[in-house]
């Protein structure tokens, strides 16, 4: 059976949902995926992720700020407000993707507005992961959506992409991670030498540490041979490379991930805000699969 499409190409009878923390912007748009955004408390004011600023206007306002910024998560209104405007346009099923509930309240908020919205399905999922991590997870669903898959496929392919995401970062400081009260195992490593910078990823939907080499220029050479530890050499892969104010390094880890793998997608990312306030300037990961 040919799927059903509308003029934008997207899936008229199921349709993906996501929050802004999976960092895919304009792109969302271009794949018929609905963003409900998260917020910022930044001092006194309130800011709405994608809407009030640009990744590259937050971590400026972030430099020149003693106040580290908190996030809060989606309401279930939010939620509501959103599955009752999709179920109104003639969605039957939506298959909602959120960040990692270890992070984040957002997929909670989600699972109660399910029970308000009986006029449609709702099917929440754990990404358990965060940024570009839940966002490659939210392409392949919409693509799969699109081509005309049925919510119980998406959910089963976003739930094996779950495990099959490896995400990767290291950051200049954890100060960002330990004040916002997401640092997860990565407490351990606190106290550690200035020189000595953390490698880090996500495990089971928590921040874990995966290792730590002394100084910066150790951490491009290390994160390929972790990549090599995950996924062989010369592997077809989706990759993104995420950063935060360090573009060259991005580029530079790109092109080297290029020469390791048969890179079939791959594109280098600012984080988005709603992570950028956890981890700080600094930040340069790697997340990718197999295909």
């Amino acid at each position: 059976m040919k799927p059903e499409v509308n003029a934008m190409g997207t899936n008229d009878k199921v349709r993906v949902v996501t929050d802004s923390g999976a960092d895919l912007r304009s792109l969302a748009e271009e794949l018929g995926v609905t963003v409900v955004p998260l917020k910022m408390h930044f001092g006194e004011r309130l800011y709405v992720d994608c809407v009030d600023f640009t990744p590259q206007q937050f971590f400026k306002e972030l430099l020149a700020s003693t106040t580290i910024p908190r996030t809060s998560q989606p309401s279930p209104g939010d939620f509501v407000d959103v599955y009752r405007r999709l179920a109104a346009e003639g969605v039957k099923t939506i298959v909602s993707v959120h960040l990692s509930a270890k992070l984040s309240g957002t997929l909670q908020s989600a699972v109660l507005a399910k029970s308000m919205v009986p006029e449609v399905e709702v099917l929440p999922v754990d990404s358990l992961s965060a940024s570009w991590g839940l966002g490659m997870q939210v392409i392949e669903a919409a693509r799969a959506a699109n081509a005309g898959k049925s919510a119980a496929e998406i959910v089963s392919l976003v739930e094996a992409l779950s495990r099959r995401v490896h995400i990767y970062f290291t950051l200049d400081t954890l100060e960002y991670l330990q004040k916002n009260g997401r640092i997860g195992r990565a407490q351990a490593l606190l106290g550690t030498l200035l020189s000595v910078k953390p490698i880090l990823t996500l495990e089971d939907g928590e921040i874990a540490p995966a290792d730590k080499v002394r100084g910066r220029s150790r951490v491009i050479p290390r994160l390929l041979e972790i990549a090599a530890e995950k996924v062989p050499p010369k592997s077809k892969v989706r990759l993104t490379v995420i950063h935060s104010m360090a573009e060259e390094e991005a580029a530079t880890l790109k092109a080297a991930l290029e020469r390791q793998y048969d890179v079939v997608e791959g594109r280098v990312s600012w984080v988005g805000a709603m992570i950028g306030c956890h981890t700080g300037p600094g930040l340069l990961a790697f997340c990718m699969f197999a295909v």
